[in-house]
């Protein structure tokens, strides 16, 4: 079946669909993994984004019900340059274009990616509509410019959970499969959900956390009354700035236990802490980030997934910038002179990615245990 993508700028890109049918909207950006397209596709922060695959082949091991990061894909929309029909490897269950079908997304294969990926890069990420009942260039492209921008937009509500619940399973063993709870707990983890991905909170538990997710409005003195040793505020869709019940959470939370934020949540402690940010021109996607760690020469290869950064100016003095983009730049990580709060912008979870920086959880767990001895 034949299918369209037009952006908002008047480009159009002619090609095949895979996946469902239909028509949907969504900023047009692109990832740079070669591969963990079935965690890119289950990542809630990709809520309201088309997404491109830079790699040419795309679906080449299929999926399988284990390598989630939520429940169900979030994406608007999937592109690639050729999605493979004939996934091999003992794992998988289903090709990519029935798991699409499946969960009623949209895929558009067959087009130039390097063409649309730079065309991205020069122009910046923007609207765009992929179609296959519509393929009326003129047509698409009034659509994509009226559609919403995402800048603005509350996502979040979109992907939280409805309630509370408990994680008890811990990350991948090549051995034994996916494990409980190993030992002892050592520190209760109050999750924040704002579209949090299941390896963090595995990662969690395999350093000996006890988890308890929350959704993403709770309020701050319900999580202070389940007397936590730590919370964790997670990743997310979207633009961090209309999240203002989390900011003001996060607000009456500074101080009173240790926090971690990871991506949206590094954003949202930033903008607490009295910082602004701004939507970056097509963002960092991908498994190759490079990142600064200090003053030194401490460099992380790192998995990224954000379309708006932290504005480094706007940073009072209390926050000290941790962790700086090699590529932009832009800050990847911060901390509190003096409270007990932290962040990065990157995934140390690594789903998908490198490992550089799973370190990360092991000073969350040092952090939580500091704050338990000076209480």
């Amino acid at each position: 079946m034949k299918a369209v993508l037009a952006l908002a700028d008047g480009r159009i890109f002619y090609g095949q669909s895979f996946g469902a049918s239909g028509e949907v909207s969504g900023e047009v950006v692109f990832n740079t993994s070669m591969y963990g397209y079935q965690e890119i596709l289950t990542d809630p922060s990709y809520r309201g984004e088309i997404v491109t695959m830079t790699y040419p082949l795309i679906g080449n091991y299929g999926i399988n019900s284990e390598d989630v990061e939520s429940s169900r894909p979030h994406l608007s929309g999937c592109i690639v340059k050729e999605a493979c029909d004939i996934p091999s490897t003992w794992r998988s269950e289903m090709s990519l274009d029935a798991y699409l079908k499946k969960n009623n997304i949209i895929g558009l294969a067959g087009i130039d990616t390097r063409a649309l990926v730079r065309h991205i890069r020069d122009k910046g990420a923007q609207t765009g509509i992929i179609s296959t009942i519509d393929l009326d260039a003129d047509s698409l492209v009034a659509k994509a410019q009226a559609a919403p921008s995402i800048v603005g937009q509350d996502l979040v509500q979109d992907v939280t959970c409805e309630k509370s619940y408990e994680w008890n399973e811990t990350t991948w063993d090549l051995a034994d499969g996916y494990k409980q709870i190993q030992g002892p707990t050592s520190s209760k983890v109050v999750a924040y959900d704002f579209g949090i991905k299941r390896n963090i909170l595995r990662n969690l538990v395999s350093k000996g956390c006890a988890v308890t997710v929350v959704p993403a409005n709770t309020p701050a003195e319900e999580v202070l009354a389940m007397q936590p040793d730590g919370v964790f505020l997670s990743n997310g869709p979207g633009d961090p700035e209309p999240i203002t019940y989390a900011q003001e959470n996060i607000r009456k939370l500074l101080g009173k236990v240790p926090l971690f934020g990871i991506c949206l949540g590094h954003q949202l402690l930033s903008i607490a802490l009295g910082g602004k940010t701004y939507k970056l021109k097509f963002g960092h996607r991908g498994g190759n980030q490079p990142v600064r760690r200090g003053e030194g020469h401490n460099v992380e290869i790192t998995s990224q997934n954000h379309g708006f950064a932290v504005d480094a100016d706007s940073l009072q003095e209390d926050a000290v910038i941790t962790h700086i983009n090699l590529n932009d730049n832009t800050v990847e990580g911060l901390q509190h002179k003096t409270l007990p709060a932290f962040s990065v912008q990157y995934h140390p979870e690594a789903s998908p990615g490198p490992h550089d920086a799973n370190y990360l959880f092991g000073e969350f767990i040092e952090l939580m245990e500091k704050h338990k001895g000076s209480n």
